[in-house]
């Protein structure tokens, strides 16, 4: 049996085409799967040819038969003379959209906003004046403040005026009141040393022994008025007027306390003044500027009084009495004022107090007959 040897090294798809199957079962070959491509491109080509006459608006449907045979640029030239004798009918026909358009917006916007004839006209003269008012507005405003600063330092000015005249003013009735104290004082004064020198007669007879200014026994004030006598006692039995009178003067220099009195009387009856009547003396806490007082010495514990002691007190408080225009009932002890027991013996005996004011009465209707 002989066996036939085949070369299949050459069997390829250049030597030997190869059967493939296709969609529909039948076999074909690669020349033939070639012309059918052939075929789809020459389709495509004639679709992407309508397609470009579609896009420079020439309908493939409507391609005229004269122009198949045409070259190409001369085809060009025909379709840009086509197209600029179509080009301003399109044109038109766009601005003709374009003003129907605007206008059915413009009717829209009428039916929403309905605006007179003349519109821009009348909006521009609108906008205009309102520009003007807020340019007037703004002047009136500046001219406002301007007015309200003038009127605040008018007001500041006025202001300082008047209290300025009342400061001076104020000032000018301090200085007239205390000028009218001043001439009361000394009308005061004068008066009573007229008083006083009228009746010298009638003065019972006294040393005049001043203490020194100082401001613990004789301040230097001016004693403006006479209501009340204050009779007072040394609370030192056996001191003399004299010594009474040192005491006063050494509290200047010991500042112990502060104490005086206008007249001392001893207890044999004389009267030493240690202090002028037109000043006040540290004698009644309260009532040193309307009063005037008298020291009266002792010797007994009780606190009574010698009969000159006594004497002397009735003529002085006599004089003093008629040279302020008083009467016995102005005379006051100590006592009456503040509490304090003294004079002792006139304190602690009553009727000792309401005798010495009986003579004293007594003693005055004497002395005017």
């Amino acid at each position: 049996m002989g066996l036939e040897f085949i070369d299949i090294s050459r069997d390829d798809e250049y030597e030997r085409p190869r059967v493939r199957s296709t969609a529909s079962g039948q076999n074909t070959t690669v020349p033939e799967r070639r012309k059918r491509t052939q075929g789809q491109s020459a389709v495509v080509s004639e679709r992407r040819k309508r397609t470009e006459v579609q896009v420079m608006g020439m309908p493939a449907r409507k391609r005229r038969p004269e122009r198949q045979g045409m070259e190409l640029p001369e085809r060009r030239k025909r379709r840009f003379e086509e197209q600029s004798v179509e080009m301003p009918e399109r044109r038109r026909r766009s601005e003709r959209q374009d003003v129907a358009g605007s206008g059915r917006k413009r009717r829209a916007e009428a039916e929403i906003y309905p605006l007179p004839d003349n519109t821009n006209v009348r909006r521009r003269e609108r906008n205009a004046e309102q520009r003007a008012e807020q340019v007037r507005a703004r002047r009136r405003k500046r001219r406002q403040r301007k007015m309200i600063a003038a009127r605040m330092v008018t007001l500041c000015f006025l202001v300082s005026l008047i209290v300025i005249a009342a400061v001076l003013l104020i000032k000018l009735i301090e200085g007239l009141r205390d000028t009218e104290e001043v001439i009361n004082d000394f009308q005061t004064t004068v008066e009573s040393q007229k008083v006083i020198e009228e009746n010298k007669a009638d003065k019972p007879i006294m040393t005049e022994d001043f203490i020194p200014i100082n401001e613990y026994s004789r301040p230097g004030e001016t004693l403006p008025e006479v209501n009340n006598i204050f009779v007072h006692y040394t609370a030192n039995p056996g001191t003399s007027a004299a010594q009474n009178r040192s005491y006063f003067e050494n509290l200047g220099i010991t500042g112990e306390t502060s104490a005086s009195a206008h007249f001392v009387i001893g207890y044999n009856g004389e009267i030493i003044q240690c202090i002028p009547l037109n000043e006040i003396a540290y004698a009644v806490a309260g009532r040193n500027y309307d009063s005037i007082s008298i020291e009266c010495c002792y010797l007994s514990e009780d606190g009574k009084f010698t009969d000159d002691t006594y004497q002397s007190l009735i003529r002085l408080s006599a004089w003093l009495l008629k040279e302020y225009n008083l009467a016995p009932e102005d005379m006051r002890r100590h006592y009456d004022e503040g509490g304090k027991k003294c004079p002792l013996y006139f304190v602690e005996n009553t009727g000792s107090w309401q005798q010495f004011l009986n003579d004293l009465e007594d003693y005055i209707i004497k002395e005017q007959k």
